[in-house]
């Protein structure tokens, strides 16, 4: 076995989910080798714990899909919920051989998945009470999507993945502390220039606790505070669908206009249901090893000088109240390749063309986290 492997299994199992003998944990896979899967067994087993299995295939879970009944997508929910509130812990691996397999699942089927599986199950059970981590794994498909050849784009993913996290989560603490104090935020760059206020909310730093790579620290507008417009240069798969050139217009807090690359079914998405054009998350990225779009959020969000600004559910830790069956990252990347911009907290400036730029910041920057 790779010992690459066995390191980031090590790192899931100690670091992420900091397993502790007696507890389950629910090693769900999707599209993956069988080399990491065993490899979690074995380290799960070595540290106590007690681990629960369930490969999945993506084609087989797009057949479910396309013919399920609301019927079915409640039983199968109830059944997983059941399952998930036993577990302790929860390990998502997810690979892919296409990245848009669910493409032409009808978008009335995928929200049945949503409602009855995805939210109760995920959003409501396992985030909340769960010690949880997701990753992608890599293949011939992932390294596609970032123009890198596999062997080079494994190599990539093992040192992004493997990077020292506790170090990051040093670095942050200030980033952190300034969130907690700061109320009112801008967000500006080519066709954004974005206003909201984050007083009280909170805020997250995360550094390989839920999601491998890390590298991003997270609050939440303040429901009805959002105003002026978004143009998102980052592309972005939501239900496996591709979506681009998103532009969104904020007015109390709601999206009143939305557009892009397929405006009906982006509509179509944030009507979902009422809190689906209000706003759930904002997050700082930081991750020194992500400069491109790869069209997968758990890479994308990380970016190295972007931001990311949601439309849908919020986290119940530094949240905002908000409900939704979405929770739907979009990303915007702010160095000088992708037209510049700033960050203000209060009228400071925090970040600038995608560098953070007061003194106790500097941390964050790329040339100090990889050092």
């Amino acid at each position: 076995m790779d010992s690459r492997i066995r390191q980031l299994a090590d790192v899931l199992i100690r670091h992420s989910t900091r397993l502790q003998p007696g507890e389950k944990v629910f090693i769900e896979t999707f599209d993956v080798p069988s080399e990491i899967v065993t490899a979690l067994i074995e380290r799960t087993v070595e540290a106590g714990g007690i681990p629960f299995v369930e490969t999945r295939s993506n084609r087989v879970l797009r057949a479910l899909y396309k013919n399920t009944t609301e019927a079915q997508m409640q039983a199968i929910g109830e059944r997983e919920l059941a399952r998930m509130k036993e577990m302790d812990a929860y390990i998502g691996v997810r690979g892919s051989h296409n990245a848009l397999e669910f493409a032409d699942v009808p978008a009335e089927k995928m929200a049945l998945y949503q409602k009855h599986w995805w939210q109760p199950v995920h959003t409501e059970q396992r985030v909340n009470h769960t010690k949880w981590v997701v990753l992608r794994y890599p293949s011939p498909g992932f390294a596609q999507a970032a123009s890198m050849s596999t062997e080079q784009f494994e190599d990539f993913y093992f040192d992004v993945c493997t990077l020292d996290y506790a170090k990051m989560a040093e670095a942050q603490e200030p980033l952190r502390a300034r969130m907690e104090r700061a109320d009112r935020v801008r967000l500006t760059g080519k066709g954004t220039d974005l206003s909201f206020s984050i007083k009280g909310i909170g805020a997250v730093p995360c550094s390989g606790h839920r999601n491998i790579p890390d590298g991003e620290c997270f609050s939440c507008p303040v429901k009805d505070s959002v105003n002026g417009v978004i143009h998102f240069n980052a592309p972005t798969v939501y239900q496996g669908k591709p979506f681009s050139d998103i532009r969104l217009v904020f007015e109390n807090g709601k999206i009143i206009e939305a557009t892009g690359s397929d405006t009906a079914r982006l509509n179509e998405i944030l009507d979902s249901d009422e809190g689906a054009r209000y706003v759930g998350e904002f997050s700082l990225a930081f991750n020194p090893y992500i400069h491109e779009p790869m069209r997968d959020i758990l890479f994308d969000e990380k970016i190295n000088g972007s931001f990311h600004f949601t439309p849908g559910n919020a986290y119940e830790r530094a949240g905002n109240g908000n409900r939704s069956s979405v929770h739907w990252d979009m990303v915007f990347i702010q160095r000088p390749e992708y037209g510049g911009g700033e960050v203000y907290f209060d009228d400071e400036l925090i970040r600038r063309d995608g560098r953070f730029v007061p003194e106790d910041l500097q941390g964050l920057n790329p040339e100090n986290l990889k050092g």
